[in-house]
């Protein structure tokens, strides 16, 4: 066995050999797997295997339709057999939302060039006799749908990856991995021990051990999960082809032809976990004891749509562990905490995902950032609060028994909350409002106790309501409580050169400025944006996006601090509000002795002051496009500066104001937000930011930057207004994610959409290309065309007279 590698990967199973595989695709051919068993050990060889393309993140899709091509590909390479069955996939809709978002997504399917389309009941009774249509609303066809074998594509991976000159190592455990100070690791295990560059954890159901190892804790649980296959099936072995699965997820279930029989699977509300308290090392090719009865409301669901099931007897009953994250999405990333340690564990739709997931693990891991915006896989969206044993427990029990139900934009779940509050959180309970999680913080979405949350592709019952508080802000002015945006302290002799260093603006130079800036990501796209403001010589306060704190970690670690200099996190000790709208000046001014006259603090200024004798430092900014401040103030202080603010506002009309307005008020003036509108994917060109780019500085990723600026941009970044008709037809805004078509051509995407309450306008942002101010485009809510005009400019305030009044 090697004693240096440049990777060691630890876990035999499909992900860690796929890893191990496109690691050498792409170059790398020093590299070792390490398996503690046989190959496929754990939950890879008992797996259904279902492959299928289309999932409501287009990302996902794409990733998972590179899987789907790749096996047929991979078989031929490697002359291992992965087993692929492609006789299509049926999507059932049975309802009005599953309809919609299987119109989405087949909306999607032909922007981005896959196969995904509407089918006839004739149609589908052609390709699948067996199954009883009656009650489905529409029917979609994925003709690349199927399933695989398991061990399969593990072993084609393993194939492949020897073929490159990799190493696998079967029945070696790991038992240590030993951070070096060069930020190497040695990997020990009985054989030996190897220095590697990297270490990648795809232990699959050992993952939270071999994490351990590490000391660092994942939040990852397992849970049973079964499925059965019947006896043989007379129809189906008459059949001279074989069938196409049946994806009827409002039936909770899943379906395929498995031999001359059927495979039925379901994830049931009375679930199980397992290994709480750690999977077991003799743990292998095992399984649970059967436990039908526990899925039999499922399955019943599936006889009833495929009643030639119910004759057929149990041939055998596959119940085995899976391990899941607390939204059921992979972990996977650069551990932010330590160095060049690599994450990859809660696959659970691994067979449809393991290529697309083995390729940006190599990207990431060889060039230092994947090609496309994979923060809904990334470790970093979970912050440590999240690896709380109840809360874990509770969101994968939701996520497991919910599997199938639809993700609607903007949806909330209660599971496991709340879990992180600030002080001010009871006060706003009792005030009406109701609750959003954001990076595990409650947060105001709107306020209204007697409208509950609700989510659906059309306008919700609390449309109403969001709008009142936007036309509040507008008409006279808001408070809305910015506590979850992410705040960090730099202080020191080195702090302007350090955020010169990490920052691609420059830092303002004179104190009480304050600087909107990018940070500049590997492949030269917008991987954050940040406003910095100088509070002394050598203090800065940085505020950017709360949901991406420990993503950003990763970037300010890759620039070490100057001597006497540091970069802390003070987001949980400090609690701000942003007072904004016309009466935003004459609220505050109540309550501080300071001048908010315009001459005496300019937009895009800051001052220490004193507000209703609370010390709070006084940002000129406002995410609404608006006149106002933001107010930062110690955490133990949030209740009496809200207290005083509210009491202030109420004869002038004012009041609180929640998240869910705020992103109306922020789409009218066309203001783009991190992981929506700026992302790494996007250049400073495409989103509006290149003249905060400065190239006259040295700053992180400058070159790659400078590349991509050298081009002309892919895409713009622009405002959409939907046609009233087509809106008020559908009852339905954008909300992110639709395609736009123009003269039936696919053209670019929604990113964000809302209602803007104050212009009286369905409103979408996105990007879109061979396209113009003036054009007329289709913008496919709930997958249908609804008419659309791209805007010369942001309907509120374009100049940004009210911002500076």
């Amino acid at each position: 066995m090697k004693t240096h590698a440049q990777a060691v990967v630890i876990g035999g199973g499909v992900i860690g050999c796929s890893i191990l595989y496109h690691l050498t695709k792409l170059g790398w051919h020093d590299v070792v797997l390490l398996e503690r068993d046989e190959l496929t050990s754990g939950s890879t060889w008992h797996a259904a295997a279902n492959i299928h393309g289309l999932h409501d993140s287009a990302n996902i899709s794409r990733l998972q339709h590179y899987t789907m091509t790749l096996y047929n590909a991979l078989e031929a390479e490697t002359g291992q057999s992965c087993g692929v069955f492609q006789p299509g996939s049926l999507y059932l809709a049975q309802t009005e939302n599953r309809e919609h978002q299987l119109r989405l997504q087949e909306a999607k399917a032909r922007l981005y060039g896959m196969n995904f389309h509407e089918i006839s009941r004739d149609e589908a009774e052609r390709l699948h006799p067996l199954v009883n249509f009656d009650g489905i609303r529409c029917i979609m066809y994925e003709p690349d749908g199927g399933n695989v074998d398991p061990s399969g594509v593990t072993n084609a991976y393993a194939v492949g990856a020897r073929q490159r000159g990799a190493e696998i190592h079967r029945f070696t455990p790991v038992t240590a991995t030993e951070a070096q100070a060069d930020g190497t690791w040695i990997v020990r295990t009985p054989k030996g021990d190897i220095r590697t560059g990297w270490v990648i954890n795809a232990a699959g159901l050992w993952g939270r051990e071999v994490a351990r190892l590490a000391g660092i804790e994942v939040p990852l649980q397992p849970t049973e999960h079964q499925y059965f296959v019947t006896e043989t099936i007379e129809q189906i072995a008459g059949l001279d082809r074989r069938l196409p699965s049946v994806a009827d997820r409002d039936g909770e279930y899943y379906l395929r032809q498995e031999g001359k029989g059927l495979l039925i699977g379901a994830y049931e509300r009375d679930m199980r976990f397992w290994a709480e308290d750690g999977t077991p090392l003799d743990f292998a090719h095992d399984l649970f004891p059967d436990d039908l009865e526990r899925i039999m409301e499922n399955v019943m669901r599936a006889m009833e749509r495929v009643p030639a099931a119910a004759e057929a007897g149990v041939k055998r009953v596959i119940n085995g562990p899976m391990i899941w994250s607390p939204d059921s999405n992979v972990i996977l990333g650069p551990v932010p905490e330590l160095r060049n340690y690599f994450m990859c564990g809660g696959i659970i739709p691994g067979f449809s995902q393991s290529a697309g997931m083995g390729l940006m693990a190599a990207q990431w891991i060889t060039q230092g950032e994947m090609e496309y915006d994979m923060f809904p896989w990334d470790i970093a969206r979970f912050g440590l609060w999240a690896i709380n044993r109840d809360f874990v427990k509770a969101k994968v029990r939701d996520v497991y028994a919910h599997r199938f139900a639809i993700h609607y934009p903007g949806e909330e779940r209660a599971a496991g909350r709340p879990l992180r509050t600030r002080p001010a959180y009871r006060m706003q309970r009792d005030m009406g409002a109701v609750m959003g999680l954001n990076y595990g913080w409650e947060h105001p979405l709107y306020f209204d106790a007697d409208t509950p949350d609700s989510a659906g592709f059309t306008r919700q019952p609390w449309w109403d309501s969001v709008g009142r508080e936007a036309r509040m802000l507008r008409d006279a002015a808001g408070i809305i409580d910015i506590s979850n945006f992410a705040k960090y302290r730099v202080q020191g002799p080195g702090a302007e050169n350090w955020l010169n260093a990490v920052f691609a603006n420059r830092m303002p130079r004179a104190v009480g400025r304050s600087c909107l800036t990018p940070l500049i990501g590997k492949r030269g796209g917008i991987a954050g944006d940040a406003t910095v403001t100088r509070l002394a010589e050598d203090e800065f306060l940085v505020i950017s996006s709360g949901m991406a704190e420990r993503y950003h970690g990763r970037f300010f670690r890759q620039v070490p601090l100057p001597e006497r200099t540091r970069c802390d996190s003070v987001t949980e000790a400090l609690c701000g509000f942003n007072v904004a709208g016309p009466g935003s000046r004459d609220l505050i001014q109540r309550l501080t002795n300071a001048s908010l006259a315009t001459p005496d603090f300019p937009f895009m200024r800051s001052q220490r002051i004193t507000v209703a004798g609370v010390d709070v430092v006084a940002l000129r900014v406002s995410f609404t496009g608006d006149l106002g401040w933001e107010l930062h103030c110690a955490a133990e202080d949030q209740v009496a500066l809200y207290t005083a603010l509210l009491e202030a506002g109420r004869d002038l009309g004012a009041g609180p104001v929640g998240s869910r307005a705020l992103m109306s008020l922020r789409i009218e003036k066309g203001y783009g937000s991190w992981s929506r509108e700026f992302s790494p994917e996007y250049w400073p060109q495409e989103v509006g930011l290149a003249p905060l780019v400065k190239m006259d500085k040295a700053f992180l990723n400058k070159s790659a930057v400078a590349e991509v600026l050298a081009k002309p941009a892919r895409e713009r970044l622009v405002v959409l207004e939907l046609d009233s008709d087509s809106v008020t037809a559908s009852n339905a805004d954008a909300t992110g994610g639709e395609p736009i078509f123009k003269n039936g051509q696919g053209i670019g995407r929604v990113t964000s959409g809302a209602y803007g309450y104050s212009v009286g306008k369905s409103l979408a942002l996105g990007f879109v290309s061979n396209a113009a101010p003036g054009d007329r485009v289709e913008v496919m809510v709930l997958g249908r065309p609804h008419g659309a005009t791209i805007l010369p400019e942001p309907p509120f305030d374009p100049a940004g007279e009210k911002l500076r009044a």
